[in-house]
């Protein structure tokens, strides 16, 4: 149903069109509440133009419903247009992040005028930017041009165990705003928007000639990991494994927090080699190098054989459902006797329920053409098609969860 524009109608309206109250009354009633501060309904019912019970239901049944009507309706274009405004606030974000103002403010509160010098920034600027952030609960103004760190703000610190900082940084990277200029050209043409801009076939190929930013979107999984990916960890019991494969496990952020939790158990760290060398620092820092082989290797073509516990964490909805297929069966082919697939996605749900997911697949359109996010339909199929059997989906705290399989 499409919204109309209405006129709000005051009472003594009503009043005149039901034929309860004459034009000269109506004149004498609003010249004589000019004098009073009472309302025109309570007026009337005192000078007994109008009982009490027919303001009360006028009111009740008639003007304040229509009134309601017409603030839904506001709100509605407030709405919408508080909608528009993401892309301001992951800009300002940003900024926030790239001149570290959340470290700046970890230990006080600091003046808009010695955070500009520090960051060697305009302070009117700079105001303009944390005042705005602040209107969102990304720091808070405790006094005019002075600003304090609040609980949102402390995942943009660079030190924070839980930062977030990389991950805003790479979405407003250059290589990822401009794609997502191009979403009406990929909605038109299909045509990925990285092979557009920057001509190459897809984001991979672009980050592995962009060192810079390659670098900072892998410590932007390693933030999206460890904040997501590693929830299923409380949430999922993999007490019951005694080898875990963590296929394109990346700098192994999720494989340690599962290899910490359960000290009994051994793991593999698999992904490109390159990938797996570069893991070698957080291993040992979590002192789990003697507790989990890093192997390098190509997931289209094999991978390591063995495990009873193998976890693919947000790599199928990088992929169609051909390329998920050569995955799959490799692990298939590999996983050891009643073994379990652990696949760590988010889970679209059915209908119009708001959900991470039904966002973040607008993401995979335009930087990662060939993904998607799946239901849980889609997942039932894609397994079915590669020998194995959903047993149950466990949520988590996040929009991830665990989507558990066994072989048939």
């Amino acid at each position: 149903m499409i919204a109309t524009k209405s006129k709000i109608k005051p009472l003594g309206e009503y009043l005149l069109e039901a034929g309860l109250l004459s034009q000269d009354r109506l004149k004498i009633a609003l010249h004589k509440q000019k004098n009073t501060s009472m309302r025109l309904g309570e007026l009337l019912s005192s000078l007994g133009w109008v009982s009490q019970e027919t303001i009360e239901y006028l009111m009740d049944k008639v003007v304040l419903p229509q009134r309601q009507a017409s603030y839904d309706l506001a709100q509605q274009k407030i709405n919408l247009v508080n909608m528009l405004a993401g892309p301001w606030i992951s800009q300002a974000l940003y900024v926030a992040a790239t001149l570290g103002i959340a470290d700046l403010l970890a230990e006080e509160a600091k003046t808009i005028d010695e955070l500009a010098r520090t960051t060697n920034t305009n302070p009117f600027n700079l105001y303009r930017v944390l005042r705005a952030l602040a209107s969102v609960g990304v720091f808070t103004e405790i006094e005019p041009r002075k600003f304090a760190i609040t609980e949102i703000a402390e995942y943009l610190r660079k030190d924070s165990p839980n930062s977030l900082r990389s991950l805003v940084m790479m979405v407003a990277d250059e290589w990822h705003w401009r794609s997502w200029g191009e979403v009406l050209h990929v909605v038109r043409t299909g045509q990925p928007a990285i092979e557009k801009i920057y001509c190459v076939d897809n984001t991979f190929k672009y980050l592995s000639q962009n060192p810079k930013s390659g670098s900072l979107f892998n410590e932007a999984m390693s933030n999206f990991s460890k904040n997501f990916h590693t929830a299923v960890v409380g949430a999922y019991d993999f007490s019951g494994f005694t080898k875990i494969v963590d296929v394109a496990g990346g700098h192994g952020m999720l494989i340690a927090s599962i290899l910490t939790a359960n000290p009994a158990m051994k793991g593999i760290l698999f992904d490109l080699p390159d990938v797996v060398a570069d893991a070698a620092k957080l291993l040992e820092k979590e002192q789990l190098s003697d507790r989990c082989q890093r192997v390098g290797g190509n997931f289209f073509e094999s991978v390591p054989s063995g495990g009873d516990a193998y976890i693919l964490s947000y790599i199928i909805h990088d992929w169609n459902d051909e390329d998920c297929l050569k995955i799959l069966k490799n692990i298939r082919l590999s996983i050891a006797e009643g073994g379990k697939l652990i696949v760590i996605e988010g889970v679209v749900p059915t209908g119009d329920q708001p959900h991470f997911t039904k966002l973040l697949d607008l993401e995979m359109m335009i930087i990662y053409p060939s993904g998607r996010e799946r239901t849980e339909a889609e997942y039932r199929q894609l397994f079915q098609a590669a020998g194995f059997r959903l047993t149950r989906i466990v949520p988590t705290l996040t929009p991830v969860s665990a989507i558990e399989a066994v072989c048939i």
